[in-house]
């Protein structure tokens, strides 16, 4: 099992959602950590552990970052992390799985189903080890009590229930790990 981190400079963690059911506003969140254990030879023993930071949800209009990082929403300022611990890897192909896990917004907890490709493995001019990782899941946001909405006067609300996740990840191996299985 060795420990890999994630290389923030190199990931992303995006989401769209429908608009007065016409058009879907995209976002991502900017901030974010985690540590992956991931064991090479048997991946159904990986496990994963990322925390989110609410407040850093992005959708390029201010008024609106302002409105999700408020109570009606992620209430970022008294739950301050999104957090994802995986319980089981399900593998369903050479490159691929599904992570299965709990997703944490504000007090709530849910399990969710990531479907999981591994784009790979590449040895950096630095001497790092790096692996690719893209992951994608509907979240339906009333699962985790975010139900606030506006119906619409030509019908219909103003935000949709169903959010997908678009998720790309490079890992880094922390070597020190490596180190101390090759001495045992």
């Amino acid at each position: 099992m060795t420990t890999w981190i994630i290389d923030n400079a190199h990931s992303h963690i995006d989401f769209s959602v429908r608009h007065m059911m016409i058009s879907k506003v995209r976002g991502t969140f900017e901030r974010f950590s985690g540590s992956i254990q991931l064991d090479e030879e048997q991946p159904e023993n990986t496990t994963v552990d990322v925390q989110i930071e609410a407040a850093s949800i992005n959708t390029r209009e201010p008024q609106r970052d302002a409105h999700l990082r408020s109570a009606d929403f992620l209430d970022a300022d008294n739950y301050p992390h999104l957090i994802f611990r995986s319980k089981r890897v399900e593998r369903t192909g050479e490159k691929t799985a599904r992570l299965i896990g709990d997703l944490t917004i504000r007090d709530v907890t849910r399990e969710v189903v990531l479907d999981v490709v591994h784009t790979g493995m590449a040895k950096s001019p630095w001497g790092t080890v790096s692996a690719g990782f893209s992951a994608s899941t509907t979240l339906h946001r009333k699962n985790w009590n975010l139900t606030w909405n506006q119906v619409l006067e030509t019908g219909g609300v103003l935000v949709g229930d169903d959010i997908e996740v678009n998720i790309e990840l490079e890992l880094i191996r922390q070597e020190e790990q490596v180190a101390e299985a090759q001495e045992a």
